[in-house]
């Protein structure tokens, strides 16, 4: 073999095994993760419950102002319903196909804290440590540590509500993520450690302290540990360039003026494309809605943690004074009941995604227009969720016992209570 072919061989080989090393979510080949998801019943859910399925998520497009929704539901034990409906934007009659990509607003959130894990299993990071260790000009933040970050127990406050106008009237803009938390720092804080708050700048913090732990970019980490691993190939976090969903095709994404305090339902303004930077390790992550039922699926297992202790999910605290008992936080989700998930949105677009570690039931819903905001698609999701749990079971197959404190009718109430736009009739 000449010198030049051994040299390329030898290149072919060093390529391969940093290849491998990405690809099992590994810096040194100490933990390889693994996920199977549960036994899937080939075929579609029962056409009655289809339909049950298709006119809640076509009423909530209507509710919303969104032209098109993606919707997957997977009952292991039953079969499956994955469909796009409506079409890509307001008077384009181009439909609405399951392979078009979008943004997963609030899911990100999820996927941050599975690198926080996956580096605290690794001992790179420590979840006791103090934010300030990592991200500077944030001394009163002492007492706040990375696991506050992802738990929600900082009591930093949110800056969504002083960054969307930005965010809607300037989409380009690229933003430093310390910049954009400062306005969630800015606000009244509550104690830390004390009980649950959503804080969009904690997850930003959080974000900026594991690139500065790593000295790799969120992006990497979160192809390392969380995408790479589970072969979702369509599923990353963009560089603050990227400007729209990709890979193509895209679903478009929107939201609706306001002229004299009325929404233009008729009317609504395009956001697909707008810097991702707007979301960043809180809310900026794109997907397809097959990677984002797979990813469900192992999230809820946790198949990607090394460690299974401490657990992620054992010591939930209340979403807020006076929630259902059965509707708690931590570890960047929600569990609701028995599901492990977490819902939200990005200018644009809303984004639900659920799913039952026992069962493997799995609902992931999304909507192309934010202006309803991020309850509306948690509602949606879990009304889904409630028509979809009691599906029979499929030939030779038993119907797991797995229960929802809720009913569909309960969160189809909420739906259309939270309206923005006219409901159809009858």
């Amino acid at each position: 073999m000449g010198r030049n072919m051994r040299r390329r061989a030898g290149a072919l080989i060093v390529g391969a095994i940093a290849a491998a090393l990405v690809l099992s979510g590994c810096s040194g080949g100490d933990f390889t993760p693994t996920f199977s998801p549960k036994p899937q019943v080939e075929g579609s859910l029962p056409s009655e419950v289809q339909d049950q399925l298709k006119g809640a998520v076509q009423r909530a497009m209507a509710a919303s102002g969104s032209s098109g929704a993606l919707l997957g539901v997977w009952a292991p034990w039953s079969g499956s319903y994955v469909t796009g409906l409506g079409t890509v934007a307001a008077g384009d009659k181009t439909p609405v196909s399951t392979d078009m990509s979008f943004r997963i607003g609030d899911v990100t959130r999820l996927m941050t804290c599975d690198v926080l894990y996956a580096l605290a299993d690794r001992g790179t990071v420590k979840l006791d440590a103090s934010i300030t260790e990592y991200v500077s000009g944030v001394p009163d933040l002492q007492d706040v540590t990375l696991l506050d970050l992802c738990n929600g127990t900082s009591g930093i406050g949110s800056s969504a509500a002083i960054a969307t106008p930005m965010w809607l009237n300037n989409p380009d803009r690229q933003w430093d993520p310390k910049e954009l938390a400062s306005y969630g720092l800015a606000q009244d804080r509550t104690p830390a450690h004390t009980g649950y708050r959503d804080s969009d700048a904690g997850y930003l913090l959080l974000g900026q302290a594991l690139e500065r732990a790593t000295g790799q970019t969120a992006s990497q980490l979160i192809r390392q540990y969380v995408t790479a691993p589970l072969g979702l190939d369509a599923t990353s976090l963009p560089g603050p360039k990227a400007a729209a969903p990709s890979p193509e095709p895209a679903l478009n994404g929107s939201y609706l003026p306001q002229v004299d305090g009325a929404y233009q339902c008729a009317k609504p303004a395009d956001i697909t494309v707008s810097s991702s930077s707007n979301g960043y390790t809180d809310s900026g992550v794109v997907s397809t809605i097959k990677d984002l039922g797979r990813y469900m699926q192992a999230e809820a297992a946790q198949a990607l943690r090394e460690k299974k202790t401490p657990k992620r999910f054992g010591s939930p605290l209340p979403v807020a004074d006076g929630a259902p008992s059965w509707y708690k936080a931590t570890g960047g989700g929600y569990l609701v009941g028995s599901m492990i998930g977490q819902h939200g949105g990005t200018p644009g677009y809303l984004t639900a995604a659920y799913s039952d570690p026992a069962s493997g039931f799995t609902v992931v819903v999304v909507l192309n227009d934010s202006t309803v905001g991020s309850a509306f698609i948690g509602d949606l999701a879990f009304e889904l969720s409630a028509i979809a749990s009691k599906v029979p079971a499929g030939k030779g197959r038993t119907a797991p016992e797995f229960a929802l404190p809720f009913t569909p009718e309960d969160y189809a109430k909420a739906v259309d209570g939270a309206a923005v736009c006219p409901l159809p009739q009858g």
